[in-house]
């Protein structure tokens, strides 16, 4: 009795949460997704501004997924939610100019993606007289100051976070991380896995018993920094809380985030040839298997964190956020799902309904 009263309670606090982010987050999400999509319409046309445009479009969901962090500290979310925004939108723009634009320069890649780093440094960017041209080794140059724009937005909010220099470097290292994946999985088909498995080699000791297309997913998440800017909303965050938090991300939740990514894109990165992490497992057995090891370990490290009932949440709301997405079904992985979610526990299958609700309502 005693236990289900807990859990009832439990359940009732996830779902004011997962309210919460729905009914206050989300429309804060849009204002700003709004103001660039305006700042985009005064700047000259071209195909800057096209997959500029398209990535907003099409990638709301990574800002509206990133921004769960808003609530950590809710009264930050005002400055929060800007610097999420503007952060993944630099990611997500940045992602397509290397995906669907002519252009193949490793340096080109990481001149663009330097621009992230320098959006996590504020008081350095302070200190500049001269802006950055992050497109000077790029094919197109003129976007109307919009890259630079989204680079400021991210300094300034992170400003009015009283520990952020607590885990400033933290963030950057993982964001650095980031833009090496990014560089790699856009080369040349005949470079692109040697490049990758080099990189992992240099940092296998800091990521023991995980394969090097593993560590590269985890790579590939920005949830590590978004959690640590949230963090820094703290007046009191010690380096020791920022270590803690860094090492339960990275690989672990970092990790579940994008190889869950990936394991719902498969049939469509068959199609268009592009890279997919979870087509290196030997077969489906090995694949449920490591996404079943991600999870145990997310959910573990979860659990010693302080706030633990907010960090699990988030780890079981990816599980239902990515596994409620229709194309689970069309591909047949409804039976991995499924297990899945039954080893996260009794209270994700609400969770995934109600993601099937906010998807049906085209909410996310």
């Amino acid at each position: 009795m005693l236990n289900m009263k807990v859990n009832l309670k439990k359940e009732a606090w996830q779902l004011n949460i997962l309210t919460r982010f729905v009914t206050r987050v989300f429309p804060q999400v849009d204002r700003e997704l709004l103001g660039w999509k305006k700042y985009l319409n005064a700047c000259p046309p071209g195909e800057l501004k096209n997959q500029a445009l398209a990535s907003i479009r099409d990638k709301r969901f990574h800002c509206q997924g990133g921004s769960i962090y808003a609530l950590y500290i809710p009264e930050k979310s005002k400055d929060l939610v800007p610097a999420i925004v503007a952060l993944q939108t630099i990611s997500d723009y940045l992602d397509n100019l290397c995906d669907r634009v002519e252009c193949g320069e490793e340096k080109a890649f990481r001149e663009l993606h330097r621009s992230m780093i320098e959006a996590l440094e504020p008081w350095k960017r302070e200190q500049k007289e001269r802006q950055r041209d992050y497109y000077r080794f790029y094919t197109l140059q003129q976007d109307g100051g919009y890259l630079e724009k989204l680079v400021e937005r991210t300094s300034m909010s992170l400003l009015n976070f009283p520990s952020y220099g607590i885990v400033k470097e933290r963030c950057v290292e993982l964001i650095s991380l980031y833009g090496d994946l990014q560089v790699y999985k856009h080369l040349d088909l005949r470079i692109r896995e040697e490049k990758l498995i080099r990189w992992f080699e240099a940092h296998r000791e800091k990521t023991p018993g995980i394969y090097w297309w593993e560590f590269s997913a985890a790579a590939g998440s920005t949830l590590g920094a978004f959690m640590l800017m949230a963090a820094s909303g703290e007046e009191a965050l010690s380096l020791e809380e920022g270590r803690r938090i860094h090492e339960c991300y990275f690989p672990w939740i970092c990790g579940l985030h994008i190889l869950l990514d990936y394991f719902i894109d498969q049939q469509e990165d068959r199609v268009h040839r592009d890279l997919n992490f979870v087509n290196y497992y030997a077969d489906e057995k090995q694949c449920r298997e490591r996404l079943g090891f991600f999870l145990e370990k997310s959910l573990e490290s979860a659990s010693n964190l302080p706030r633990p009932d907010f960090h699990t949440l988030v780890v079981k709301g990816l599980m239902a956020m990515y596994l409620s997405d229709p194309k689970v079904e069309k591909q047949g992985l409804l039976g991995i799902a499924k297990e899945l979610m039954n080893q996260a526990g009794s209270d994700v299958p609400g969770m995934y309904r109600f993601c099937r609700m906010l998807r049906r309502l085209k909410v996310m």
